[in-house]
């Protein structure tokens, strides 16, 4: 989530600065599976590796990439993000990980990128905060100090649930926490910051911390958008559409495994990304929560509705986040889940 957020208004810099470096790739091919050659391509993360991305390490490690004929390789972001790379349609990165907040806002600056899957279905991100810091709704964050990563719709986000509320964002400090954890700086400098409750909420739960949390989604129906998502440039897409449909088989079969085996799908992530052997209670637990949302009520897993595009923008629209215009239809695209 810090990624996406973070480069809110970086992508068409990079993209007016870079130029479209478009993948060279047009492999064709009517069904990856009926050849015994494998093509190569690269998945960037939004952040460390985390229970947002288990359906990609099942896909890897059972084998579903290579049955569509696929060799992927999974990267985390650097200097750079997932969100630049896929802007500029750089060939060493065919597909990533966002969020609708960020797609929304490049879109909107005329930046190609489209989102091809949800990960999961609803938004349970918000603002959380220790127990003891007595915050219970936005009028609370007056007086408080938020910790977030320096980038505009923070504030945007943060002042528009406390107008709701009639409190006043001047009386609010907000700091940039960098990449300090939500426990950490709580310790320190900040009152409240924007988590997933997915992992940082369930990670307080395996600390026995007591947190408040507001949901976005509390406060307005609006926010109740896709994020994290999994996005492609417009341009690769046209050029490669039997790459991207083998990817998308397999990713959707990856996150169809997570959903009815949870035990062994962390197992999975652990074995896959390491690091994660100290804070194994966290991800079993943590997959345990999100294994039901990611498919949640809709028909088949990634598939996104047209309505939650447009009303996050007609409410980023209402409340000046975004100034320009915003076609909801042209931001994702539901062909490669649904196996069209």
């Amino acid at each position: 989530m810090k990624k996406s957020i973070l480069v809110g208004m970086s992508c068409a810099v990079l993209l007016a600065g870079c130029g479209s470096e478009e993948n060279k790739d047009t492999n064709q091919s009517t069904s990856k599976t009926d050849s015994n050659k494998t093509e190569k391509v690269t998945m960037m993360l939004d952040w460390t590796p985390n229970t947002n991305h288990t359906g990609i390490y099942v896909a890897k490690e059972k084998g579903f990439f290579k049955k569509h004929g696929l060799d992927v390789d999974i990267k985390t972001p650097g200097d750079v993000t997932a969100d630049q790379m896929i802007a500029a349609n750089k060939k060493d990165v065919q597909f990533g990980i966002s969020a609708q907040e960020q797609v929304t806002q490049s879109r909107s600056e005329g930046v190609p990128i489209k989102s091809i899957g949800a990960i999961i279905q609803h938004n349970t991100s918000g603002f959380m905060s220790l127990k003891d810091k007595n915050i219970k709704s936005p009028k609370d964050y007056e007086g408080k100090t938020y910790g977030g990563w320096g980038a505009p719709i923070e504030k945007a986000f943060i002042e528009t649930l406390m107008k709701k509320e009639n409190a006043d964002i001047n009386k609010t400090k907000i700091v940039n926490m960098g990449n300090t954890d939500f426990f950490s700086a709580s310790k320190k400098n900040i009152d409240f910051s924007w988590v997933y409750y997915g992992w940082t909420g369930i990670e307080a739960e395996t600390r026995n911390i007591d947190v408040n949390m507001q949901y976005l989604t509390d406060y307005d129906k609006n926010l109740d958008y896709y994020t994290p998502i999994i996005i492609a440039n417009e341009k690769y897409l046209k050029s490669n559409p039997d790459t991207a449909k083998a990817f998308m088989a397999a990713v959707k079969e990856g996150y169809e495994y997570a959903i009815k085996h949870e035990k062994e799908s962390a197992d999975i992530l652990i074995k896959s990304a390491p690091e994660l052997k100290k804070q194994k209670d966290l991800v079993y637990k943590s997959q345990s929560y999100l294994s039901p949302k990611y498919q949640d009520d809709a028909k088949s897993w990634g598939i996104q509705d047209e309505k939650v595009w447009a009303n996050y923008a007609k409410y980023l629209k209402d409340n000046k986040i975004i100034k320009n215009d915003f076609v909801a239809k042209d931001a994702f695209t539901n062909e490669f889940v649904e196996g069209k």
